[in-house]
């Protein structure tokens, strides 16, 4: 089953689909990081030499050549690329045997699988309203960062202002329902420690980038003062970016990005990874439904997977998909159509092409004018 045809597919709000067509007219379809689309569109076309013409099926081939093959490796752009090829490759190979993905790497080990969702708004008032909608939709879990821009070391204002969003929460939804904060890693060690410790009283599940991925002993200098579950992954690629956070400790539940980090069998492997240190795995995707199929297929089979990101309703892929996901009280059911599961809707992309990204902006602090992490 050979190559015939690699193209991607730019479309609103911010995604890029990757499509690739076979001799045997089985399609597969991918999705790589939608951040800079054009950019990254490029570099998938960039490798279309090694790929038409050979076989479909020689998945982990595939990956090993396309990230190995050239002197610079890695980074944001090229894993991006590799990961929407890769997933296209395992849909073909599901869809040409009949089965869905996780039953080849595995089989699955659950029933149905648990997702969360995002609360919206600045204010405690805002946040709980919102907060409790989302419980009102089936949701058992929701994730939100709490604060906005912050200083390497900022007044404890910034702190009782958390942890005054995070109580309103708490407060409207009960302690049945999960609360997951993400800081986005725009904070230093000692500002992440503060808030961690006024936050604490409301019992989070866990803190997402707590401080930025660069610096991995930073990472440990928080998780030891932390007396929260800390979750990092979703700027990090392939399993040798998460192997120093796994040896030091640095986080107990990891956050690799199928649609970046290298694919679906790079995710599984990061897993694995993650299950000889009990870490759990908890997919990261804010992105569309092509990579949240992705997600679904390793969460069915991972062992010592945690939950599953995407944001409501846009990513169940109403629209997009012949067939949009659905969710149950906070769960979706393991898929069980070949492949990842998914047929897009070509007519409907067509209507939305993705234009000229706009300037996404820049932070700057109010009081003195400098730059701010985003």
């Amino acid at each position: 089953m050979k190559i015939t045809k690699v193209s991607t597919i730019p479309v609103q709000p911010r995604w890029l689909f990757v499509k690739i067509e076979t001799d045997a007219g089985i399609v597969g379809y991918g999705e790589c990081l939608g951040d800079k689309a054009f950019v990254v569109a490029e570099a998938v076309r960039s490798y279309e030499h090694a790929l038409i013409g050979e076989d479909a099926r020689r998945i982990v081939h595939h990956w090993q050549n396309l990230y190995r093959g050239a002197f610079w490796r890695g980074g944001p752009t090229l894993c991006a690329a590799i990961s929407g090829i890769e997933i296209c490759l395992w849909d073909i190979l599901g869809k040409s045997l009949g089965v869905p993905v996780w039953q080849l790497l595995g089989g699955a080990v659950r029933d149905r699988i648990r997702v969360y969702t995002r609360p919206t708004g600045k204010t405690p008032a805002e946040l709980a309203a919102s907060a409790k909608a989302v419980v009102a939709r089936g949701y058992t879990a929701m994730k939100f960062c709490p604060f906005e821009k912050v200083h390497l070391v900022d007044h404890y204002r910034v702190v009782e202002d958390a942890a005054a969003r995070v109580q309103a929460v708490r407060e409207a939804v009960g302690s049945d329902i999960d609360i997951l904060l993400d800081f986005h890693g725009r904070v230093s060690p000692a500002m992440a420690i503060w808030l961690e410790e006024a936050i604490r009283p409301y019992h989070p599940m866990f803190i997402e980038e707590p401080v930025l991925p660069e610096n991995v002993d930073a990472l440990v200098q928080f998780a030891r003062q932390s007396k929260t579950p800390v979750a990092t992954g979703e700027r990090l690629f392939t399993k040798w970016g998460f192997r120093e956070v796994l040896e030091k400790g640095a986080a107990t539940i990891l956050q690799p990005d199928p649609c970046i980090c290298g694919g679906i069998f790079e995710t599984r492997q990061i897993g694995s990874m993650a299950e000889t240190w009990y870490a759990s795995l908890a997919p990261h995707n804010p992105y569309g439904p092509i990579n949240f199929a992705a997600c679904l297929q390793v969460d069915a089979c991972t062992p010592n997977f945690l939950i599953q990101e995407f944001v409501d309703p846009l990513g169940l892929g109403e629209g997009y998909l012949k067939e949009p996901f659905v969710v149950k009280d906070g769960y979706i059911d393991v898929p069980q159509r070949p492949g990842i599961g998914v047929e897009l809707d070509e007519e409907f992309l067509a209507q939305r092409p993705l234009g000229p990204l706009p300037d996404p902006g820049r932070w700057f602090h109010d009081d003195d004018g400098s730059v701010a992490d985003w």
